[in-house]
């Protein structure tokens, strides 16, 4: 969503187009993201200004992986947005002044919300208890806002790894399961599904781990030379604006049924 289909707060051209060209054809499709800073009804709602209609259930981020894989087991201590903790309804929530007793330590896009004094109590609670275990919503390293990149949830969670010795169960990109359910999701065979995105490690090499073909748009947080590292992208593309000629050229498809006119 943040790099290709906008930038923070501003559309990318020839989005809405291209999402109502997708709609008009009955092509599957779903918005997968590692957005951790807010819910899926905001996101929703951010989509709807830019002219783009969708339902929560078109989105799937990091936290309802999450949800999902953690199941009704806690206490849970998240290290997100307050905004956010509503896709955790249902679920013990661990008092923000706690430093023991996690069952699970959640850790997503705090932003500016993070200091030392809030990345040392994640620690302790993982610390404190030996059966606590990290859960990392995504490892996406930074992302591209209005007034530049900024830091994303990877560079916390890999201090917490390095300082606890414990590795993190990661639900979100560029995670092979979280690609998987989204096609279970999509109900497709996943060599037919593209995943577009604008970081060619984590959309990119996430979804060609996972079996799916990755297309790298030139928006976001793409730099030039992206395309040239160890991960190949299968496509190249100046902005999701190109995805109708590219889903309509015959060279795409090969042996599989074109798109319908």
């Amino acid at each position: 969503m943040d790099g290709v289909v906008y930038n923070s707060e501003t559309l990318i051209p020839g989005a809405p187009e291209t999402l109502a060209w997708v709609r008009a054809r009955g092509i599957p499709h779903m918005f997968v993201t590692n957005t951790t800073s807010r819910g899926r009804g905001e996101l929703v709602e951010k989509l709807a200004r830019f002219g783009i209609p969708a339902t929560e259930e078109d989105i799937l981020s990091p936290c309802v992986a999450a949800r999902e894989f953690m199941g009704d087991s806690g206490p849970v201590a998240l290290f997100v947005p307050h905004k956010t903790h509503g896709e955790f309804a249902g679920m013990e929530l661990l008092p923000e002044d706690r430093e023991s007793g996690a069952r699970w330590v959640v850790v997503g896009d705090l932003g500016e919300g993070w200091d030392f004094r809030t990345l040392n109590r994640a620690f302790r609670l993982l610390q404190s208890t030996p059966g606590a275990q990290l859960i990392a919503l995504g490892m996406t390293r930074f992302w591209q806002a209005a007034d530049g990149l900024r830091l994303d949830t990877a560079p916390y969670v890999a201090a917490l790894e390095r300082a606890t010795g414990k590795q993190a169960v990661v639900t979100g990109k560029p995670a092979a399961a979280f690609f998987e359910a989204a096609v279970r999701r999509l109900g497709v065979p996943k060599e037919d599904v593209l995943m577009v995105g604008d970081d060619v490690r984590v959309d990119v090499g996430g979804a060609q781990q996972a079996g799916l073909q990755g297309a790298l748009v030139k928006t976001g947080k793409y730099r030039a030379g992206d395309e040239d590292g160890v991960v190949k992208p299968g496509f190249l593309l100046d902005s999701i604006a190109a995805l109708p000629g590219l889903l309509s050229a015959e060279e795409f498809h090969g042996d599989r049924r074109p798109v319908p006119e």
